[in-house]
């Protein structure tokens, strides 16, 4: 595999696990909007509100984030180890693993169309509990990638590196285009699952499930890209 075949499937992983960015917001609209208030991928935001709800403040819930955080939890266990002895990099199981996060998004996709929209409780806790763990097997396999400042699912971190190695905080040379890229398009994607919501909960999620889907045929492909090729001639002499 040459230098040049690697260093275009590092971009396009970068641009994959952006894309995975812009697809938590959208989640996250769902779960917050359209599921009392939860979300499935933001999980310093569950624990914000359940520390509020557990004190009273009127209007917080805190059965749906609590069921989030440890679903969440459990859907990265299970990343953890379906990638624990597979090498740092985008491989075939790494393609499986965003395919079942596209066909986990899918069905609960299905099962909002087949419901008419948000179910009554419990089964609104259900959807969120498969949710969330969705979000947190894709937060263990992008974690796997190792893209740096893009874990897909929470942009805290990415906005301090970028406030402290600006230039105003005497840095330079940071990578501020991907921590960037990876603040707006979690804010886009948010703000695209908030539109979608009013047209029906199963839409954004829909989309959601759909660009899970071409990360994993796209990022299967240019792992797979150059493996064929002849390995070069060594030199004469």
């Amino acid at each position: 595999m040459t230098t040049t075949t690697t260093a275009r499937q590092q971009d396009l992983t970068l641009l994959l696990m952006l894309a995975l960015t812009f697809s938590t917001g959208i989640v996250d609209a769902v779960g917050y909007l359209g599921l009392d208030k939860v979300f499935a991928g933001n999980m310093t935001g569950n624990v914000v509100i359940l520390g509020m709800a557990l004190v009273g403040a009127e209007g917080l819930p805190w059965v749906g984030p609590l069921i989030a955080l440890f679903a969440f939890m459990a859907g990265a266990v299970i990343g953890g180890r379906t990638l624990r002895r597979e090498s740092t990099g985008w491989n075939t199981r790494t393609s499986w693993s965003f395919t079942a996060t596209a066909v986990a998004l899918a069905v609960l996709t299905v099962t909002l169309v087949i419901t008419g929209g948000v179910p009554p409780k419990p089964w609104e806790l259900a959807i969120t509990t498969l949710l969330a763990a969705t979000m947190g097997f894709q937060a263990a396999v992008a974690r796997h990638l190792a893209v740096k400042d893009v874990t897909t699912v929470v942009v805290t971190s990415t906005i301090t590196g970028l406030a402290a190695d600006s230039r105003l905080a005497g840095g330079s040379g940071q990578p501020w285009r991907r921590r960037a890229a990876a603040v707006v398009l979690i804010a886009v994607g948010a703000l695209v699952g908030a539109a979608l919501l009013r047209v029906h909960i199963a839409v954004p999620l829909g989309l959601a499930a759909v660009i899970s889907g071409a990360a994993a045929v796209l990022g299967h492909l240019a792992a797979h890209e150059g493996r064929g090729e002849p390995a070069p001639a060594a030199a004469n002499g």
